[in-house]
C-alpha cells in the first residue's frame, strides 16, 4: 500500500492562478513536490482554504493527488493575513475529513506558519509526525515590513513552537537555515537544507525571436525581465527606477513587468500598479515599461526567453523560484544579494547580485550585460548547467523522500523501543 501524506497549504492552493497577491512560490513548491512524491509512490492529499463556494469538497486534481478544500471562515478570498482565526475551524474540519475517511496518514508535510498550528494539533490529537516548510519567517518579515506587516504579533509565537514540535524543519536555502537558529532557536540536527527547484518539462530555451513573437513583445529591443507577485517588497519599483538610470546612461532597453491579479494591466484591479505607474512616470521611462498582467503559467517560458536578463530584487526573498525558472529558459538573472537568490544565482557566472534597494548597482550591472553580448551568452550557457545540475524538482523530490524515510524509520523505531520496555516491564510483574 502507497505511503500516505497530507499537505496542509491553508492559502496557497496548487489549483490557484499565480502572480496575484497571494499566489506565488508556495503554490507552485506545493503542486510540484507532490507530482514528484506521487512519481515516487506517495499518496498525496492536499488541504487547503474553500476560498469560493462553487469549488468542489474534493478534487481528484492528477494520478495520486487529491485537493481536498476545508471550510475554514467565508468561503472567499481573504487575505492571508486576516486567516489566523479561522485556523481552530481548518483544524476541525480536516480532523473531520480524516476521521470520516477513516484515513491513516503516515506523515504531515505543512507549509507556512498557519498550516503549522493545524499539524501541532494534529500531531497532539492523532500523533502523526510532521514536517513544515515555512517558505516565510515572521521575525524576518517584522525586520524589513515593520508597522506595514499586518500578520498578527502571535505569528513569532506559533512559528517557534512549530520549530520545537515538528519532527523536522525544511529549510529553502542556507540564510533560511540561519534565520531558523538563530530567531527560533531552532536545533540544527533536525533542519535540511533543501531548495526549491523547476520543471524541466515547463522551463527550457526557446529561440529568442519566436519567444518574442508569441510573447507579442519588441523584435528587435533589448528587453529587461521582470515576473511575480505585485506587491512592494518585490521591489519592482527597483527595476524601474534602475531603467531609468539606464536611460541616463543611454543603454537603451524596454522593461516588461509580469504579474498583477488579471491578464490585464488594469490599474483598477491592482492597486500596486498604480504606484508603479507613477514611479515610471516619475522617472521618465512610462514608455519604456510594458505592463504585461498575469500570464498563463504555459506562456511564461516565452517570456523568459524573450528576456535578455531576467531582474528580481526583493527586500527579501525566503528562496525565490522565477531565478530558477529564468535560468532554466537561458536567461542570466540579476537578483538582491538575499536569501535564496544568492543562493541560487552564482554571482559572476550564470548572472551578477546587487543590493536590494539600490538601482544605481543594479542599472550598472545590466549595462555591463546589455554591451557585452560574448558574457551574455556565457552566462546563458552557466545559467542552463546550474539549475539543471542543481535545482529539479525531480532531486528535490528525492531529498524530501530521504527525510520522509527517515522520520518514519525513527518513528518505527521509537515504538519498537517502548513496545519492548513494555514487554519487559510485563515479564518483571509476572
Amino acid at each position: 500500500m502507497k505511503n500516505r501524506i497530507a499537505f496542509i497549504s491553508e492559502h496557497a492552493s496548487p489549483l490557484a492562478a499565480l502572480g496575484g497577491v497571494d499566489s506565488g512560490g508556495q503554490n507552485v513548491y506545493v503542486a510540484e513536490l507532490a507530482r514528484q512524491l506521487s512519481y515516487i509512490g506517495y499518496q498525496i492529499d492536499i488541504f487547503t482554504r474553500r476560498d469560493d463556494k462553487i469549488l468542489p469538497d474534493l478534487v481528484q486534481w492528477e494520478p495520486g493527488i487529491r485537493v481536498i478544500h476545508v471550510y475554514a471562515g467565508p468561503a472567499e478570498i481573504i487575505p492571508k493575513e486576516q486567516l489566523f482565526d479561522y485556523m481552530p475551524e481548518f483544524t476541525g474540519n480536516m480532523l473531520k475529513f480524516i476521521t470520516d475517511q477513516n484515513i491513516r496518514y503516515e506523515l504531515i508535510h505543512a507549509n507556512f506558519w498557519m498550516s503549522g498550528i493545524v499539524a501541532c494539533e494534529l500531531k497532539a490529537i492523532l500523533n502523526i509526525p510532521f514536517v513544515i516548510t515555512f517558505h516565510a519567517l515572521g521575525h524576518v518579515r517584522r525586520i524589513h515590513q515593520k508597522e506595514a506587516d499586518k500578520f498578527p504579533e502571535s505569528r513569532m509565537f506559533f512559528e517557534e513552537e512549530a520549530v520545537k514540535k515538528a519532527d523536522r524543519v525544511i529549510a529553502e536555502c542556507p540564510q533560511d537555515l540561519e534565520d531558523l537558529v538563530q530567531l527560533y532557536h531552532a536545533d540544527p540536527a533536525k533542519v535540511n537544507v533543501i531548495p526549491c527547484g523547476f520543471s524541466d518539462k515547463e522551463f527550457y530555451p526557446v529561440n529568442k525571436t519566436q519567444a518574442r513573437k508569441i510573447a507579442g513583445l519588441p523584435a528587435n529591443d533589448r528587453i529587461l525581465l521582470q515576473l511575480g507577485r505585485m506587491v512592494p517588497r518585490k521591489g519592482v519599483d527597483n527595476v524601474i527606477k534602475a531603467l531609468g538610470e539606464l536611460k541616463r546612461k543611454s543603454v537603451e532597453a524596454k522593461l516588461v513587468i509580469v504579474g498583477g491579479e488579471t491578464g490585464s494591466s488594469n490599474p483598477e484591479l491592482c492597486p500596486e500598479l498604480v504606484r508603479l505607474m507613477d514611479i515610471a512616470r516619475e522617472h521618465d521611462v512610462a514608455d519604456l515599461v510594458i505592463f504585461a498582467g498575469r500570464k498563463n503559467r504555459d506562456m511564461l517560458k516565452y517570456y523568459y526567453s524573450a528576456a535578455d536578463i531576467f531582474i528580481t530584487t526583493p527586500w527579501y526573498e525566503p528562496f525565490g523560484i522565477t531565478p530558477l525558472e529564468a535560468m532554466a529558459c537561458g536567461t542570466p538573472v540579476i537578483g538582491a544579494d538575499v536569501g535564496g537568490i544568492k543562493y541560487s544565482v552564482a554571482d559572476n557566472l550564470t548572472g551578477f547580485l546587487v543590493p536590494a534597494n539600490d538601482p544605481k548597482a543594479l542599472a550598472e550591472k545590466a549595462a555591463v550585460l546589455l554591451t557585452n553580448q560574448e558574457l551574455l551568452q556565457t552566462m546563458k550557457k552557466n545559467a542552463i548547467e546550474r539549475v539543471n545540475n542543481e535545482f529539479t524538482w525531480s532531486k528535490v523530490g528525492k531529498m524530501i523522500d530521504h527525510v520522509y524515510k527517515e522520520i518514519q524509520t525513527s518513528v518505527r523505531q521509537t515504538v519498537n523501543i517502548k513496545e519492548n520496555a513494555d514487554l519487559s516491564n510485563l515479564l518483571r510483574s509476572a
